[in-house]
């Protein structure tokens, strides 16, 4: 039998699901015109690529990916659309999960990365929820960015903002090094109103907001700021290595990811910036919960030799997937050490 193609991949027999999977894939495809858009604002016009992937062969879905990277605006840029259904595995809990995971770092370092989330899992039992989040990652924070970023989604999720920005700010905490990743966190975990159509609306506000205003404060970073300085670049390559550090470490979605298969590595670490700095990452080991200790070795392992700055390639990617998919299968009661909001879903809480 003939492996479906990409373009003929199996999508969810859900209602529910089907309509959230059109939204993720309608972001998606918004996000990056707005980023391409920005791209030729600054005289650097160049299209996303297109990458397809297949999970099972398509039979259990796939995903695409909108990326690009080392240009002059980006240094990456992934805008993930993830599917996962088993209809024809009744035995399976999760009928289907669909996802928008998107990361933006600009190549300057006073442009401000980003990062957004949304996706709705859907459970045998016909229980759904929502998971939204939407982050402000600037290796140089700018407080007026902040402001605009966070009353864009207060203005998206009126009712929600308070618990959102309460729930954000302890996921997005390190403790080992006791500072945030990010200066502006907006989250809602296992989000159910319990009118569907509602919750449909509110993941498009604030993806269409989230949009709209990163859009607006990369056009305007890039337009007020000249070259950048050596200093500059040195505190932008410590940030992006800190980024690393908290989503390899710390982070229950990618963490989640990497144990329920291998089938897209590269893509699910697709929020990694193009470089970082080996011989920072390593002196956070003795930082770390001891357990963790290990995991923090392995992933300085799987960099390539070097010191200040080396380039995290798709290669590299796979490594620093395995080192982590490898760590938590021998150690499992480490996962209680990552971050975590109000609850932890199901489809999380199998990996425990």
């Amino acid at each position: 039998m003939t492996a479906p193609t990409p373009d003929a991949q199996r999508r969810p027999a859900s209602p529910r699901s089907r309509e959230a999977l059109h939204l993720v894939e309608t972001l998606q495809r918004r996000l990056a015109d707005r980023l391409e858009a920005v791209a030729a604002r600054a005289d650097a016009p160049r299209p996303f690529d297109t990458v397809r992937w297949l999970r099972d062969g398509g039979a259990h879905g796939g995903g695409s990916r909108l990326q690009t990277g080392d240009t002059p605006v980006f240094d990456r840029a992934s805008v993930n659309v993830s599917g996962v259904h088993y209809d024809d595995l009744p035995d399976k809990r999760l009928a289907a999960a669909n996802a928008l995971s998107t990361i933006v770092h600009p190549a300057h370092p006073r442009a401000p990365s980003m990062h957004m989330h949304l996706s709705f899992t859907e459970m045998r039992d016909g229980r759904g929820y929502w998971r939204m989040m939407a982050d402000l990652n600037p290796s140089h924070p700018d407080a007026a960015a902040t402001e605009r970023f966070l009353a864009a989604l207060a203005d998206a999720a009126p009712d929600h903002i308070e618990a959102a920005r309460a729930q954000g700010d302890r996921y997005f905490f390190i403790p080992a090094l006791d500072r945030h990743r990010g200066v502006a966190h907006f989250y809602l975990e296992a989000h159910d109103s319990g009118d569907f159509a509602a919750d449909l609306d509110l993941a498009r506000r604030i993806g269409q907001a989230v949009i709209a205003t990163y859009g607006d404060l990369l056009d305007d970073a890039l337009a007020a700021h000249g070259a950048p300085t050596k200093t500059e670049r040195a505190t932008q390559l410590a940030y992006h290595t800190l980024y690393l550090f908290q989503v390899l470490t710390l982070d229950r979605g990618t963490t989640s990811g990497l144990l329920v298969h291998d089938q897209n590595d590269v893509g699910i670490l697709g929020s990694l910036p193009s470089h970082a700095n080996r011989t920072l990452l390593a002196t956070w080991r003795e930082k770390v919960p001891a357990v963790q200790r290990a995991l923090v070795d392995a992933l300085v392992e799987a960099l390539p030799e070097g010191e200040d700055r080396v380039p995290v390639t798709e290669d590299t990617k796979r490594r620093l997937a395995a080192a982590v998919r490898a760590h938590y299968r021998a150690h499992p009661e480490a996962l209680d050490l990552q971050a975590r909001g109000d609850v932890i879903p199901p489809t999380v809480a199998n990996h425990r």
